[in-house]
């Protein structure tokens, strides 16, 4: 049998694209079959309406909300603080609250789409401590980011489960410019028993756990595993399933992280400006071959570089290619690193499927990694990418994820040979 680390190498060269590859298989989908981005619960489950005047409420609210609506001629759109493939959405969240005065007790799942919190589970003396870090009691909450993968690999197929697993990253990126901006610190964890959580929560094979978020006061306290299972609720209309990842999950799942010690980052934000830039991010599909300044440019590789609050971690090294920069060659960095000069608009924007953004922006950013843990490191990649989103947003930048390009001749250009997890344009 393969080695996670393995597997996670061959899942991922099992969906790598090319410029034949695209040519085969082109990738076209019937609009009016998308499956529904939204999971609900059954009416008859209690519920609470996130009320943003209150800081608990505003907190989980903000991790997931809908900020802008678009209706095109195949239906409505909705967009959301955190970004997604394709404006797919196939993360789901589900927060367990303890010790929060005015709350009960439980596991709740994150219902998007009318800004309200589902009871599904209440709790005794068990909980979601048991899965995630054993010994422990969290008074304070325990996001859970889960994938209901159809709703990607209905248009990217196997890819999706790149995007599934970026998203997730998005996700946790968004969970953490909340906390920031409610004054609360947070750890990621990657390593814990998903396996049994996910049967615990009767994902059944149509959805799994891949991260959490632990916000809270941490007590030496045994809890026990949950009592009873959750019934099982589909998170689409309708469903297809895709033996390669579920596969892939199950593979990628087992291998643990590099290990690291536990740090915060530190930003220095205008609070109100940073509000209103998370309401306000957006993917942008056009530049117009400006330069921005290299200042604001070195701002974004700080806070690139700030701490990411996890033990569990692998690394993710970035290279940068310049093509618009004031003061700057033009030409390819890894870091602030000068690898090689030259104008590679043309070639990136070819290398990224013949995408017009990633030859018109500033700086097309690649995100690599040599990693152990395959699950750890593509989270950790969309977890960087959200903050650049923000960080970008922030300073007046436009910003876009780029998750397809020709992944050898990708490395080729960066002279490489650790895996390309993601790819980001920002400019004006």
């Amino acid at each position: 049998m393969l080695s996670s680390q393995i597997s996670g190498k061959a899942y991922h060269d099992a969906t790598k694209h090319s410029y034949l590859s695209v040519q085969i298989e082109p990738n076209y989908v019937d609009a009016s079959t998308q499956p529904s981005p939204f999971k609900v619960y059954p009416k008859f489950y209690r519920r609470v309406k996130l009320n943003l005047n209150n800081p608990v409420h505003s907190f989980i609210s903000l991790t997931s909300a809908i900020t802008l609506e678009k209706v095109y001629k195949d239906g409505l759109y909705q967009l959301r603080v955190n970004p997604s493939a394709g404006a797919l959405y196939p993360t789901e969240v589900y927060v367990q609250v303890r010790g929060i005065e005015g709350m009960i007790n439980g596991i709740y799942h994150l219902e998007v789409e009318n800004n309200c919190l589902t009871l599904i589970y209440e709790l005794i003396d068990d909980g979601l401590e048991s899965y995630i870090i054993p010994g422990k009691s969290i008074n304070g909450f325990i996001f859970l980011i889960s994938c209901v993968y159809y709703r990607s690999s209905w248009k990217y197929q196997n890819r999706s489960m790149r995007y599934c697993l970026l998203d997730s990253g998005h996700h946790l990126g968004a969970i953490a410019a909340s906390a920031y901006l409610h004054q609360k610190d947070i750890q990621l964890v990657f390593d814990f028993d998903k396996l049994a959580l996910n049967s615990d929560l009767g994902f059944e094979n149509k959805e799994f756990i891949t991260a959490c978020a632990v916000s809270g006061e941490v007590q030496n306290k045994k809890i026990r595993r949950l009592r009873l299972k959750v019934p099982f609720v589909c998170g689409t209309d309708y469903f297809e399933a895709n033996k390669f990842i579920e596969d892939a999950y199950q593979a990628t799942t087992l291998q643990k992280s590099h290990q690291q010690k536990l740090e915060h980052p530190q930003f220095d934000f205008d609070k109100d400006k940073f509000y209103r830039t998370v309401w306000n991010r957006r993917s942008i599909r056009r530049f117009r071959k400006e330069s921005i300044s290299q200042e604001d440019y070195l701002y974004v590789v700080q806070q690139l570089q700030q701490s990411i609050p996890t033990e569990n971690y692998e690394e993710i090294e970035i290279y940068s290619v310049v093509h618009r920069v004031e003061g700057m060659t033009p030409g390819l960095y890894r870091g602030t690193h000068l690898v090689k000069t030259g104008n590679f608009s043309e070639k990136t924007g070819y290398l990224c499927i013949n995408q017009a953004i990633a030859r018109d922006g500033a700086v097309t950013l690649f995100f690599v990694s040599d990693y152990l843990n395959y699950q750890t490191a593509m989270q950790i990649a969309g977890f960087l990418v959200q903050r650049l989103y923000l960080t970008s947003n922030y300073l007046g930048i436009q910003c876009s994820g780029i998750g397809a390009y020709y992944d050898d001749e990708t490395q080729e250009l960066l002279e490489t040979n650790k895996d390309v997890l993601y790819g980001m344009v920002i400019g004006i």
